[in-house]
């Protein structure tokens, strides 16, 4: 005898995350199966943040970027988000060589300073 779901909002635990691990060396082929576990993960556990693992991400080439690129395309059509887990500079380095901006576990949120504030002035310049 099944039960049914049960009423109100489902339980999500927040110290736990939603984790997929990208390892390996990786290529395009990849990329609709890990589209698939993603889709799964968000789908099962209703998160709409999705950990990249990517520790084991090696080499880091263009076709990982692409891969990851993709990946973030599909989370994004399904209402998601990725962050990634512990890149290696070498990623770091060429996620932002491309201009692919991702966000990292760990990292403390870019702003962007409050409209007409300077911080820094030349001398004899007005202030604005």
């Amino acid at each position: 005898m099944s039960t049914g779901r049960p009423a109100g909002l489902p339980t999500v635990d927040a110290e736990t995350p939603a984790v997929l691990v990208v390892a390996g060396p990786v290529t395009r082929d990849d990329v609709a199966r890990l589209g698939e576990e993603m889709r799964a993960l968000m789908k099962d556990t209703g998160a709409a943040v999705v950990v990249c693992d990517v520790a084991a991400l090696r080499p880091v080439t263009l076709a990982s970027v692409d891969v990851l690129a993709r990946l973030q395309l599909a989370v994004r059509r399904a209402g998601g988000r990725i962050r990634l887990r512990d890149p290696a500079p070498a990623l770091r380095a060429l996620l932002a060589l491309v201009g692919l901006p991702f966000e990292m576990e760990g990292d403390v949120e870019q702003r962007k300073p409050a409209l007409g504030v300077e911080e820094e002035v030349e001398p004899g310049e007005p202030a604005v």
